[in-house]
């Protein structure tokens, strides 16, 4: 089905990773990957801290790995917009507020990573060349300390901000020493030192020198973990995990009826009979079972762009989901009317569109230079194939379905215009447009964006597959359609792809930006295809007869649901986002490090919100609650200024609308001198027509 290609290229540079032809998939959307990209000098974030190689930079010339934090009061505010919010938010980088290094670390040392899973990977530092490393750090999502295991080497504390005490406290436990350490900014943080079992280095000994270097002792084994005190809580909490940490995480799922949980387990070593203490993000906390509530510490701390983030003691967490979509199917749907019937007028007015629409050329259509515009007009007919089964308008659906299935197989035998082909270095299916320019097909075959262009595909075979069931067994149908979902949402990591690419099962959305450095981390600019990437993981889960694909989609979109409105569609009571950016109602485009309220192709209103609109499909009214939709309206289009948006984004606009108003969005497209040229291109008349439901 597709061609096997040599190991890509990235920014010319992959360093930090050996033999990766022989290695299992590496996660490539995850938020290590700064420490694999380019320089290797950019952030890495933890949530809530971020870590950073500091390669000789800042005011210390350390090689070490710098740890920072940033407060609200520290985050720097763009310009503001006519809606009297900032352009942006974001949080400064570069602050080396602690620097964790060793003494042997010098101008040789390299960075080389390990263990590269979705939730964690390894950090090493060591000299060139060198056949052991001096540090290692065990870089795990949410982790409560930062933790060097050292071998051998002279541990060293430093910071760009200034040490301006360093006391020690009472040993933990008769081996764990600990110290108090204060900077000139203000804030506090703790240290513990852990020899290993074999070790002479007990107690340890830290001692601040004259020029600000805390040096631990030489040929020092064992861990050094460094957490930062939150103002006004002690240290009485981080005691009781001192010793322990996690080197990685891994997740299980159910699902029963409505009802999802999703586990998370961490996986951990030291002193294994204490509890983990990690950092939980809002969205997760409120989801919290039971059991895992009262885990729950009084340590917060704020994360980059989604709030506070909660200490939590336990060694595993259970997020509980009680309102999966499961009654969601390929038609209109809204809460309270989960399986409606077309009025009569509506019938009409679809097959008055159908009529003109079923004649264009599908092929012009969706045979493009673009995985992604492909992919919408796919998506556009597939809809137009529901919306004329719904109105019983048989003879026009089946002539929709045979265009249809025509055209996506040309996709299934790889005859489009810029072919796929399986990258062996990721273990991916890449479009081989990047091939000549990285950026083509927004970065596709750097990762970029996978969720949202292979999302349209898969969905496609959902409607295929539920109208013409015996599809999925003709020829190379099946495993076409399989390679993509995979690709993006496969359930495990194995020989062939790597678990959960695009989804972050932590953040609660998925990350769009694939293998390019970015000084900000990753990024997502649309929910709406985020979550219609998981409708269609729903939908072909129901149409192959697959129960675990279909319920692994429908909680993926449950938890979208919560984290959408906890960061992304952002209501006047949202807590989590700074007061003053709320009046933007989406961040635009939300980096882990900022929120920019504007998109990559522009920053027009009908850009930036639209974006998270469309495509506007059966779970819209599931993900974007009514009372936001109406916020949101009121805040940009209402008084006739959607009425003055141009071309397709008025469509979107106004098909969105339907969630507040549905008898005037009827109006609007089923107007007798509707203008055609008010469409997406991924939207068609018909099946944006069925508002009028009874």
């Amino acid at each position: 089905m597709v061609k096997r290609t040599n190991p890509l290229q990235v920014q010319g540079r992959l360093l930090s990773l050996e033999s990766c032809k022989k290695c299992p998939p590496i996660p490539t959307n995850k938020f290590w990957a700064n420490f694999i990209l380019g320089g290797q000098s950019q952030p890495v974030w933890t949530q809530p801290y971020s870590l950073t190689w500091s390669k000789g930079s800042g005011d210390t010339k350390s090689y070490g790995m710098s740890i920072t934090h940033i407060e609200r009061q520290q985050v720097l505010f763009g310009p503001l917009q006519d809606n009297g919010a900032p352009e942006y938010y974001s949080n400064p980088t570069g602050i080396q507020s602690i620097i964790l290094s060793a003494l042997e670390l010098k101008q040789d040392t390299v960075l080389k990573t390990d263990s590269h899973s979705e939730f964690s990977c390894n950090a090493n530092l060591g000299p060139t060349g060198g056949q052991s490393h001096a540090l290692t750090f065990p870089v795990v999502m949410g982790m409560g300390f930062i933790t060097a295991l050292c071998y051998s080497c002279t541990p060293s504390i430093e910071s760009s901000v200034g040490i301006s005490t360093f006391a020690a406290c009472n040993t933990i436990s008769n081996t764990i020493s600990k110290y108090h350490m204060s900077l000139y900014d203000g804030t506090n943080w703790v240290l513990y030192a852990t020899p290993s079992p074999d070790s002479v280095n007990s107690p340890v000994l830290f001692n601040l020198g004259t020029t600000g270097l805390v040096q631990g002792p030489e040929a020092f084994t064992g861990t050094v973990q460094i957490a930062k005190i939150p103002l006004g809580a002690t240290d009485e909490i981080f005691d009781k995990s001192a010793g322990t940490y996690a080197i990685g995480t891994t997740i299980s799922s159910t699902v029963t009826g409505k009802t999802g949980e999703y586990t998370f387990k961490f996986e951990k070593r030291g002193d294994t009979s204490k509890p983990l203490l990690m950092y939980a993000l809002p969205h997760l906390v409120d989801s919290f079972d039971e059991t895992t509530a009262k885990a729950k510490t009084p340590l917060q701390l704020v994360s980059p762009t989604k709030g506070r983030a909660t200490g939590v003691l336990a060694d595993q967490w259970t997020m509980v989901e009680d309102s999966l979509p499961m009654d969601i199917g390929l038609f209109p749907w809204s809460p309270g009317n989960p399986a409606p019937s077309l009025s009569l007028v509506a019938i009409d007015e679809i097959k008055s569109a159908a009529v003109i629409e079923v004649e264009q050329n599908l092929h012009e259509q969706a045979y493009r230079d673009s995985m992604y515009y492909s992919g919408k007009a796919f998506g556009k007919w597939a809809m137009m194939t529901c919306a004329l089964d719904l109105a019983g308008l048989t003879e026009l659906r089946d002539k929709c379905l045979a265009k249809l299935k025509e055209e996506f197989a040309l996709f299934v035998q790889n005859k489009q215009e810029n072919p796929l082909v399986y990258d062996q270095m990721f273990k991916g299916i890449v479009s081989s447009a990047g091939y000549v320019n990285k950026e083509k097909d927004f970065g596709g075959t750097l990762y970029n964006d996978h969720h949202f262009h292979y999302g349209y595909f898969v969905y496609t075979a959902s409607v295929l597959a539920t109208f013409f069931p015996s599809w999925l067994g003709e020829g190379r149908n099946k495993a076409w359609v399989d390679s993509l979902l995979r690709d993006f949402a496969n359930p495990i990591t194995d020989k062939h792809y790597p678990s959960s690419r695009a989804f972050d099962w932590w953040h609660g959305h998925s990350w769009a930006k694939g293998l390019f450095e970015s000084g900000d981390g990753k990024d997502q600019e649309s929910t709406s295809e985020d979550s219609f990437a998981s409708y269609a993981v729903m939908m072909y889960g129901r149409a192959s007869n697959d129960r675990a694909i279909e319920s692994r989609g429908a909680l993926m979109l449950a938890i979208q649901r919560r984290a959408f409105h906890a960061y992304f569609l952002m209501k006047d009571d949202n807590p989590n986002q700074p007061e003053q950016f709320i009046k933007n109602r989406v961040p635009g485009i939300l980096f882990e490090n900022k929120c920019h309220h504007t998109t990559y192709f522009g920053a027009n209103s009908e850009f930036i919100q639209g974006i998270h609109m469309l495509p506007v499909s059966a779970v819209s009214a599931y993900t974007r609650q009514r009372d936001f939709v109406e916020q949101e309206w009121k805040t940009y289009f209402g008084n006739g200024r959607a009425e003055k948006v141009e071309g397709g984004w008025r469509g979107i606009l106004k098909l969105n609308q339907s969630i507040i108003d549905p008898d005037g969005v009827f109006r609007f497209f089923s107007a007798p001198d509707f203008n055609m040229d008010l469409l997406d291109s991924g939207q068609s008349r018909q099946a944006s027509t069925p508002q009028d439901l009874e």
